[in-house]
């Protein structure tokens, strides 16, 4: 690449491509998922959100199926957050990120005092193997050995120590229930392969759904440290330029890095949207005007895009009893063209996540 630097447009354009929201990709659901090495799932909506937005064609039965065919699997991984993730990228990436699980249980060892983990690991293992327990059952059951432990301690350690998919019904289409878990070897009926050389393949992909990128940027979307000896090792292969802040990106040598001036239709986001996580420095698709506002503590809204950028907050309400209503509320004053193109693509999600009809879409007022 160029060793001029590279704008903060043209990165986001790059990123857009990659990450299916130039223009809708005629990719199957369980493709696409493997190709974003994953979508955040802490809610059930999103990641039929996320795929409504990215993909020609795309049905939430196409995905609801692949959940229920255990083609992909809902666990937690990346950032210590539930992600939906391919049946191989849950046997691969969980083990990638175990260290930091590590990390995460050591925050609880006041909690666990005079807890044996080697066993806790054993008496999880059996428990939800024998049949997918409730977050409540298990707790219950680490309780009878340990009553003197924290019952949060105890469900932190067992969902840090084994990786715990959530089993269906949860996350399935209208149809989801309960969170159940058991482990994913179980779940998906194989054991975790070796992961001596998943480092570098998770950086590679990983450039390739969010590239270019920093070391830290690949260390925030995945909530790891001391990855730049990969970087390191992988440079041979990879080229490399700067942001506008002098910050060394990387990429794949080959990967789309469209023109600046490609225009970027509008897109609704789901919460917690892969676009707006993956990155340490997010200037690239949020405006430092517009930082913080997907958000307001610990909940996230779902959000849309306007020329590529973070541009408002959007709600969906089904209960209504003349059909339903899609609210849009912009961060500023949008065009008339802007808000056309934005209502258009507004009652195409409606439509893709199968609202209750009639749908009738709503400007709110400006969020200050």
């Amino acid at each position: 690449m160029t060793t001029k630097p590279m704008t903060a447009r043209a990165l986001n354009r790059a990123t857009l491509e990659r990450q299916l929201l130039l223009r809708r990709a005629p990719m199957g659901a369980t493709d696409a998922v493997a190709h974003l090495v994953g979508l955040q799932a802490q809610e059930v909506r999103p990641p039929y959100v996320a795929l409504a937005a990215r993909l020609d064609g795309f049905t939430p039965a196409a995905l609801s199926g692949a959940l229920e065919q255990r083609a992909v699997a809902r666990l937690v991984t990346l950032r210590s957050t539930i992600h939906l993730h391919t049946a191989e990228d849950c046997l691969t990436l969980r083990p990638l990120v175990q260290p930091a699980r590590e990390r995460e249980l050591n925050m609880f060892r006041k909690g666990l005092t005079g807890v044996d983990l080697d066993r806790l690991r054993a008496l999880t293992r059996a428990s939800v193997e024998a049949r997918p327990r409730t977050p409540k059952e298990l707790r219950e059951l680490l309780l009878k050995e340990w009553p003197g432990a924290d019952p949060q301690s105890l469900s932190t350690a067992a969902r840090c120590a084994l990786p715990l998919v959530q089993a269906t019904p949860r996350g399935l289409w209208r149809r989801s229930g309960g969170v159940r878990l058991t482990t994913a070897e179980h779940w998906l009926g194989r054991t975790a392969p070796g992961t001596a050389s998943a480092a570098d393949a998770t950086v590679l992909r990983y450039l390739g759904a969010f590239g270019p990128a920093s070391v830290k940027d690949f260390q925030q979307w995945a909530g790891l440290t001391r990855t730049k000896e990969v970087f390191e090792r992988l440079r041979p292969r990879l080229v490399t330029c700067r942001d506008e802040h002098g910050a060394e990106l990387f990429d794949l040598p080959d990967a789309p890095r469209p023109d600046a001036d490609v225009p970027a239709p509008p897109r609704l986001l789901g919460q917690f949207d892969n676009l707006l996580l993956s990155h340490a420095d997010r200037t690239r698709v949020v405006r430092e005007s517009d930082r913080g506002r997907a958000w307001q503590g610990n909940v996230a809204h779902a959000t849309f895009l306007v020329d590529g950028m973070l541009a408002g907050l959007w709600s969906l309400q089904e209960d209504r009893p003349d059909g339903s209503l899609l609210t849009l509320e912009p961060f500023g004053t949008l065009g008339r063209t802007e808000r056309e193109e934005l209502v258009a693509e507004a009652e195409r999600t409606a439509a893709v996540l199968e609202a209750p009809g009639p749908v009738s879409v709503d400007f709110g007022a400006v969020r200050k």
